[in-house]
């Protein structure tokens, strides 16, 4: 039996409700059921047939359904998304496949399964997307609308602004290559402009991180017009150092706190495994460089005894690991790790988990390059990392200034 039309006197009714109330329940459960009336309207006609109704022009058959949020100006609405015996349906003219980064692993899963990559996860995932008959030609057109925004977003000018403060991490997704799975590094860096928002400056794969990468990759920041860094915090892998050095002569380097810890602990019996990092933490509590410079001493002369080589360690690193003591102290926290950047990448982490090992290295720049340009966007919507007043601390000389692409909803001091 098909399904009932819907009488011109309940859209009427309806219509009269939604403009006599301002109450968003009301206007969200409308929306939400006019939406679904619209899908399943567009999804009868492209098979021919109502829910349930058997007709000779009928071409396939409804499989269930999957439910998608749509994010709208009266909140979260859930919809249902038909799905197909015999190939798929997505309502395109209403819904985008995903954001950029859900896109990304969508095309990727295909691109991968369509090009004989296939796995039983592969299979399950294209199931569970109701991707099912995806030809090349589709893969090929969500590729290019990726691979063209995540361009745009790696080439646009830094001129705008300046940049006091750069982090530099990598992370390192598998790809299928020559028919043997290979490591690579996707090296990336992000930094705080001079009105206190962060950005996303760029990224990079190559086949692993090697000086030469890294060379590469900050020579390429500097020619879009990334000025003014005066710090930069990082691990100690050397090639990423002498980088830094090359390109930012003159910018401070602090080595990341937590990366260092672990250094240290590896020359530490397991049983001062919690007492070492405790002692450690004394050091960074301290209230101006001096104080922290002492307590360094103190601890390094403590550990001197039973673990001399870590304290060795740490007497060496000093200037490196106070390096953050000459910006105002209301930024310490953040910059003395690694810990903004390390978050951003476990984040590209679990979504490259999703495809774990990548069909070709465009395909990992895709989805990279998708997932950073969300939380960049996301960022520039948020409030300041740092508030301007402690930022006019760093670079005095010039006020701050915000350009046109951010559009901030509201001010940290």
């Amino acid at each position: 039996m098909a399904e009932e039309r819907v009488p011109r006197a309940i859209l009427e009714n309806l219509l009269e409700m939604v403009r006599s109330t301002d109450e968003l329940d009301v206007l969200r459960e409308t929306a939400q059921w006019t939406l679904q009336q619209l899908i399943e309207a567009d999804v009868a006609r492209q098979i021919g047939a109502e829910r349930h109704e058997r007709t000779q022009t009928r071409t396939n058959r409804r499989n269930g359904s999957r439910r998608r949020l749509l994010k709208t100006r009266l909140g979260d609405l859930t919809l249902r998304i038909p799905k197909l015996r015999s190939g798929s349906y997505y309502p395109e003219w209403l819904l985008e496949r995903g954001n950029p980064a859900e896109q990304a692993v969508l095309s990727v899963v295909v691109e991968a399964y369509v090009n004989g990559v296939s796995t039983r996860k592969m299979d399950r995932l294209v199931t569970e997307m109701g991707l099912e008959g995806v030809d090349k030609s589709t893969v090929s057109r969500i590729n290019k609308g990726l691979d063209r925004r995540v361009a745009d977003f790696q080439s646009r000018s830094l001129r705008q602004v300046r940049y006091p403060y750069l982090w530099l991490d990598a992370t390192f997704p598998k790809v299928r290559e020559d028919g043997r799975v290979q490591g690579t590094a996707l090296v990336v860096g992000i930094g705080v402009r001079e009105d206190g928002y962060r950005e996303i400056l760029g990224l990079a794969l190559g086949a692993a991180e090697t000086e030469a990468a890294w060379l590469d990759f900050l020579r390429g920041l500097k020619a879009r017009g990334l000025s003014g860094v005066q710090l930069v915090i990082s691990d100690a892998h050397q090639g990423l150092k002498n980088a830094v050095q090359a390109v930012f002569t003159g910018a401070a380097w602090q080595r990341c706190r937590v990366h260092f810890t672990r250094d240290l602990l590896t020359h530490v019996a397991k049983s001062a495994h919690d007492e070492v990092p405790d002692q450690l933490h004394t050091i960074f509590e301290q209230p101006c460089y001096d104080t922290a410079k002492a307590q360094l001493l103190s601890v390094a002369e403590n550990l001197q005894q039973r673990f001399p080589k870590a304290a060795a360690l740490l007497e060496d690193a000093m200037e490196d690991l106070l390096a953050h003591m000459s910006f105002p102290r209301i930024h310490w926290r953040h910059i003395r790790s690694t810990n903004p950047l390390e978050r951003l990448n476990r984040e590209i982490n679990r979504r490259f988990k999703v495809v774990g090992v990548f069909p070709n290295r465009a395909a990992v720049t895709r989805l990279g390059g998708a997932v950073l340009l969300e939380q960049h966007e996301t960022w520039l919507a948020e409030r300041r990392f740092f508030g301007e007043p402690s930022m006019r601390q760093v670079l005095p000389q010039q006020r701050p200034h915000r350009p046109s692409d951010a559009a901030p909803l509201r001010e940290a001091g």
